[in-house]
């Protein structure tokens, strides 16, 4: 149990923390190698927008990392 199934649920507690913290600013990669920043965070959608001005809608859970988090500017 502790050599492997209490890692696991670790990681899988340290992505949803990530993946809940989201907001507006913070530059991240997929699961498909995109890096973005997103624009818009819903509750299971964010759009982020590509170096060319492209904005893709994605599941949150396929957010790999958080590149750099930017505090919102409002």
């Amino acid at each position: 149990y502790f050599i492997l199934i209490r890692p696991q649920r670790r990681e899988a507690a340290k992505h949803k923390a990530m993946v809940e913290a989201l907001k507006r600013g913070d530059e991240v990669v997929t699961g498909g190698g995109i890096i973005g920043t997103v624009v818009h965070a819903e509750s299971d959608r964010v759009t982020i927008k590509t170096a060319e001005n492209t904005r893709l809608v994605v599941e949150k859970g396929r957010i790999a990392k958080v590149v750099s988090a930017k505090a919102e500017v409002t």
